[in-house]
């Protein structure tokens, strides 16, 4: 029962906020989480903020959060490139701030293209994308045997006026370019989810993802085992074919209807 659930992992974009404007009912969500002894955990796909950009932009909304409450695609990825290539040079396509996170982790990232030893090549979310970062891209595709990589295979971000280009759309750009596929770290892999319940005091059916999109948030909860909540605030609508794929435990118009739900 979603009265029952304790661990909350909260999509950002199209769920609990529209750009840097709050949803109705979100603030006073996660107060009362942690006033019934639960916890509230992040795990975004967006890439283009570390995790200390989070901090500042939740606390600009009015919410106090800390580095526990978030696990993103960024760090997801950091922690994939430390399994998979210790060592290795990464060139990445993506925000400065995305660089800063991952180097943070120790991760030797280069965005020059005449680096010699480009081992993987990482795309993400990039609100900074430039046409010769896709050019130098498609040049490390096509002229190196590097591994292509993916933080996320969303398509769209929402945003106030509607939607912009995701990772997923500047992927298939260079997927239409180069003919080469990247593996997608983020959501709908479970290691965001597998991250938060390492981190957190609580079971898997303690634990729900809330989120707006049914080929990430929804599929990554059925990978996982954890229950489900679709808000049609985002991408996703009632009426999308998508539902007969990805079957959310729960659908609610909005994260104010979740918390309604919740408490009774």
């Amino acid at each position: 029962m979603l009265s029952e659930k304790k661990l909350f992992l909260f999509d950002i974009d199209g769920t609990v906020a529209l750009g840097d404007v709050l949803l109705p009912g979100a603030a006073e969500f996660f107060q009362e989480i942690k006033e019934r002894g639960g916890q509230f955990v992040f795990i975004t796909n967006n890439s283009t903020k570390s995790i200390a950009d989070y901090i500042k932009k939740f606390r600009q909304m009015g919410v106090s959060t800390d580095p526990q409450n978030f696990v993103t695609a960024s760090t997801a990825s950091a922690i994939w490139l430390r399994k998979h290539a210790a060592g290795k040079s990464i060139y990445t396509l993506g925000t400065r701030s995305l660089i800063r996170e991952l180097e943070g982790h120790g991760i030797r990232v280069t965005t020059d293209p005449d680096t010699q030893d480009i081992s993987f090549v990482l795309v993400a979310y990039d609100s900074e994308l430039t046409y010769k970062k896709l050019t130098d891209t498609c040049r490390i595709l096509q002229t190196r045997s590097v591994t292509f990589l993916a933080t996320n295979p969303d398509l769209v971000c929402p945003v106030p006026f509607g939607y912009v280009p995701d990772c997923g759309s500047i992927c298939q750009m260079i997927t239409n370019a180069t003919g080469q596929v990247p593996h997608y770290i983020g959501k709908p892999s479970t290691d965001m989810v597998d991250i938060a319940l390492r981190e957190n005091p609580f079971s898997k059916e303690e634990t729900v993802i809330v989120g707006d999109r049914f080929y990430t948030d929804i599929a990554c909860g059925n990978a996982s085992g954890v229950e489900t909540v679709l808000v049609l605030t985002g991408e996703a609508k009632k009426t999308d074919t998508m539902i007969h794929t990805y079957t959310p435990t729960y659908i609610f118009d909005s994260i104010k209807e979740v918390k309604k739900a919740w408490k009774n």
